[in-house]
């Protein structure tokens, strides 16, 4: 990681010295440990700001729609692929874009340490091999790091990014998932009333604060439906229906957008199992039209194509 961080500092200082971009988007140590936020670097002296470890988990294209100028940007394998469905949904100019790619083993699920370490503030927190050790005033623990990758990392097909203008550490021997959905299955052999039931469990922990919504890549709209007023789609209250609406509404928004970097997941903070739904929807168009989001700026979204011999079961099988 240390290695990493190097050539990401090195690399940024570079750009900006040259007059290549006018800001860098990466990550910086967050003020408590296990955390790591996104950072604007706009001077060269400020490059060491710039950091890579295991907690670099924000999706960073959220902050590029519309932005003026030349930027660079950190991106590991899921964020490139948002940046592929950006660039051709129009929200981001290829050409005053610097892709620095970085091969990623994965983040850590800080919730998941917090809860085995117990109520004991942590101190900090050193990545040694494959490893984590995690201090706190009182005790010192050492963590296999491949025991705490967040959910959607260990199903990731893409480590490595698939588009950058430059490729920075050591990609070889990092492979992807071959995933299966596996989860998904198991969702979808339950019977609509168990699955309607699930997802009614889940949705009734939400709180309406957005927060999926807010650090979403793809949800880039300028007003949300959920905000409308003229005309009003849905309440603004946590009534079960209204936060329903809210929840599958968007799920369909994102069917053959989503490239399950987990940013709604993580930045929930009632833990609502959002995932679910957008892994089966993203299923369904994997099993329907054979593609996969974020992987080719060639290759069309399904849902702005027209084809004859589409299937259209929901319109002839009701």
């Amino acid at each position: 990681m240390s290695q990493l961080t190097h050539e990401i500092r090195e690399t940024a200082r570079g750009l900006l010295r040259d007059g290549k971009v006018q800001v860098v988007i990466g990550y910086e140590c967050g003020s408590l440990p296990l955390r790591s936020r996104p950072c604007f670097i706009r001077k060269e002296k400020d490059v060491e700001q710039l950091v890579w470890n295991s907690f670099c988990e924000p999706s960073l294209p959220r902050y590029l729609p519309k932005r003026k100028g030349s930027v660079a940007i950190i991106a590991k394998g899921c964020d490139s692929r948002a940046l592929v469905e950006l660039i051709k949904e129009n929200q981001i100019t290829r050409e005053h874009l610097t892709i620095l790619g970085v091969p990623c083993e994965g983040m850590v699920d800080r919730r998941r340490i917090e809860s085995d370490i117990g109520h004991e503030p942590i101190i900090n927190v050193e990545e040694k091999g494959g490893n984590l050790i995690v201090r706190t005033s009182n005790s010192e623990k050492t963590l296999t790091r491949k025991e705490y990758l967040y959910d959607h990392c260990m199903v990731c097909t893409h480590p490595v990014p698939v588009v950058y203008d430059v490729l920075l550490g050591q990609p070889q021997g990092l492979k992807g998932s071959n995933d299966t959905f596996s989860d998904v299955e198991d969702f979808s052999s339950l019977s609509p009333e168990k699955r309607w039931a699930f997802l009614e469990h889940e949705v009734q922990k939400c709180i309406r604060c957005y927060a999926c919504r807010n650090a979403c890549p793809m949800c880039y709209c300028p007003e949300c439906f959920v905000d409308a007023s003229r005309p009003q789609w849905v309440g603004k209250s946590t009534e079960l229906s209204d936060t329903m609406i809210f929840h599958l509404v968007r799920a369909f928004h994102l069917a053959g957008r989503c490239v399950g970097c987990g940013a709604c997941e993580q930045a929930c903070p009632m833990g609502v199992d959002i995932r679910k739904l957008n892994r089966k929807l993203q299923k369904d168009v994997t099993d329907l039209f054979h593609y996969e989001s974020g992987c080719s700026l060639e290759e069309i979204t399904p849902l702005a194509t027209f084809r004859t011999d589409d299937p259209e079961p929901c319109m002839v099988e009701p």
